[in-house]
């Protein structure tokens, strides 16, 4: 039987008809089957918008409108969305009739990703290709425990690594861990404490320290020196460095892993994902030292002990191969570079007219907003109202302002934290950042008179509320 000749009958099945009639249920079917929570959110906070299709660093809805989005999807877009080089890659590699997944072959696609991943990092040797960035730390925190024979785990508090198991053991914020324990024993310490870090290798029961070379939740980067400070630390106590890239590596920093920014750190094991995928297909890796593989996989019987049902797809490789393609060819990671740290300085110089605007920080195209107390006595009494409700919700209405007013998407950082996250797709313009710039500086515009802003957050939350209260709060 040929190709051409499939034995599988498809006439029955049109996605793109299937989307066109029950595109109107999406809010519906979530709320019905999925997380019962998350239509609620954004009923509630006036994000239930209808995306009709995006481009590049764009979405677009049902009448055109043009929305940029400086959220991508938390990092994952970083080429944008349907880069036509991963896109192509991928028809092409599904035209192919690979055998994949055979389990007892090689196929060449992970080899070739491995080799070309591993060019950026000269010191690491090997990779472990999973489907997550949970599942890249997961199979970090196994090698080290494994390759150290010790148990313990130190990481920093406030990091954030994962919600499965192992990766939640070493997650800093409390309200992703409530109710989920007994986790692993594992020991937060303060992010920079190098004096913390070596009164916990003196323990001697220590594998690794995983870090984040910016964390995801607060943006707050690791003090200049710190990272080969620990690392000598850890080295002189016989554990690891694992370095969790999951969302600034790639590119995001304007180095291909923001370690890089400082020369002398070699990780023993660092982790991917996110970027890695180009997008469409999920993808999570573990670099590593040769040793730790060597002594992980120690023998033919240890051959599987540890593996992925999909891990080196071909689909995800080749996702892969094309992103990393881009990367170098379009010059993704000075873009990320020029732009992220021209738009943070223009962001910076903002703070001494702005009362509530207290710190810009972050490096390359991963750029942290702050806000805090206000000296100014008019505004105080709001910013205590506000803070009284519940903290975080001064950076959450300059989010909904900047969505409805200007079409511009982006979150807070996290939750009960005053501080908005900025991770567009990588490849954005000078022009887009001169929009973000405008938009921001008219709402905080707003925010400072005292009055606007607010107003129109209640507005949203009033109407929201009623449309709930009609039956009509489950549709876009």
């Amino acid at each position: 039987m040929t190709s051409a000749e499939s034995p599988y009958d498809t006439a029955d099945f049109d996605v793109a008809a299937l989307v066109k009639q029950r595109g109107d249920e999406r809010y519906t079917l979530h709320e019905r089957h999925l997380n019962p929570q998350l239509h609620r959110m954004l009923h509630t906070i006036g994000f239930d918008r209808v995306y009709e299709r995006a481009s590049g660093p764009y979405l677009y809805d049902a009448e055109g409108g043009e929305y940029l989005d400086m959220l991508a999807g938390f990092g994952i877009f970083a080429l944008g969305r349907h880069h036509p080089v991963v896109r192509r890659a991928l028809h092409d590699v599904l035209d192919l009739e690979l055998a994949d997944l055979v389990r007892f072959d090689c196929q060449p696609l992970p080899g070739l990703a491995a080799e070309q991943l591993l060019s950026h990092t000269p010191h690491l040797d090997r990779v472990f290709f999973g489907n997550s960035g949970t599942e890249a730390v997961e199979t970090a925190l196994k090698f080290a425990r494994h390759a150290t024979g010790r148990q313990r785990i130190l990481y920093c508090e406030h990091a954030f690594h994962g919600l499965t198991i192992g990766s939640l053991s070493v997650n800093g914020e409390n309200s992703f861990r409530s109710g989920f324990g007994p986790l692993l024993p594992d020991t937060a310490v303060p992010l920079g404490d190098l004096e913390a870090l070596e009164r916990e290798l003196r323990r001697g029961d220590v594998a690794a320290l995983i870090v984040e070379p910016i964390q995801g939740k607060t943006v707050h980067g690791t003090p200049p020196g710190y990272l080969a400070a620990a690392q000598r630390l850890l080295h002189k106590h016989k554990a690891l460095l694992i370095v969790d890239e999951v969302q600034t590596g790639i590119g995001r920093t304007g180095a291909f892993f923001a370690y890089q920014h400082e020369p002398e750190v070699e990780p023993d094991l660092v982790c991917a994902a996110k970027a890695l995928s180009g997008g469409y297909i999920p993808i999570g890796a573990t670099l590593g030292k040769d040793w730790i593989f060597a002594k992980v996989y120690s023998s033919m019987d240890r051959v599987l002990v540890h593996s992925a049902s999909f891990g080196s797809n071909a689909q995800a490789m080749t996702a892969a191969l094309a992103t990393l393609r881009v990367l170098r060819e379009e010059n993704v990671v000075a873009n990320a570079r020029a732009v992220g740290d021209s738009l943070r300085e223009r962001l910076s110089a903002l703070i001494p007219r702005y009362d509530m605007l207290s710190d810009v920080r972050g490096r390359g195209l991963m750029i942290g907003i702050e806000f805090g107390r206000p000296h100014s006595l008019k505004l105080r009494t709001g910013w205590a109202a506000l803070q009284a409700a519940r903290v975080g919700l001064f950076a959450q209405m300059v989010v909904v302002a900047l969505l409805h007013r200007h079409r511009i998407l982006t979150q807070v950082s996290g939750d009960n934290l005053e501080v908005i996250k900025l991770i567009p797709p990588l490849i954005i313009t000078e022009r887009d950042a001169d929009r973000f710039v405008t938009a921001f500086t008219d709402v905080l515009d707003d925010a400072h008179r005292g009055t606007g802003l607010m107003s129109d957050f209640g507005r949203i939350l009033i109407k929201q509320a009623v449309r709930a209260r009609g039956g009509v709060g489950t549709g876009a």
